[in-house]
């Protein structure tokens, strides 16, 4: 069994946003002789989470419409120190990585799902996310 670890870094352009960043995972598999096995792909940051949906403009402005009534724009105690405590909490309802399984060399998505990166507290530069693949 093999284990590969990488990384690939995005920048982001607005406050909250979604990047599909699907064919990047794709192309990092594509690269090794990966058969059969499973991949990770998590976020470095706690202001940012990785998601799995469907790719439809309407959905992902859904998507960030939700998250910002869930966690209204209000004082926190945490902004006293970054302010930024809102986007640390809509990351509370997310979830930081998702693991997968690789059949045949390609990631077992379902017809509609992408994989999303999803910045929370942007816009910022070089947002670093992990891969990691075990499999034969």
């Amino acid at each position: 069994m093999s284990i590969i670890h990488k990384t690939i870094s995005i920048n982001t352009n607005n406050d909250i946003e979604l990047i599909d960043i699907t064919e990047d995972i794709q192309s990092i598999l594509r690269s090794h002789e990966i058969h059969n096995g499973i991949i990770n792909i998590s976020t470095k940051h706690t202001t940012s989470a990785i998601v799995i949906n469907e790719n439809e403009n309407g959905l992902k402005k859904d998507y960030i419409n939700f998250l910002r009534e869930i966690v209204p724009k209000k004082e926190y105690y945490h902004d006293l120190i970054d302010n930024n405590a809102r986007s640390h909490l809509m990351a509370l309802f997310t979830t930081a990585n998702q693991t997968l399984p690789i059949i045949d060399s390609m990631i077992n998505l379902g017809t509609w799902q992408s994989i999303f990166f999803v910045e929370l507290d942007g816009p910022r530069r070089n947002r670093v996310i992990n891969i990691t693949i075990m499999g034969e």
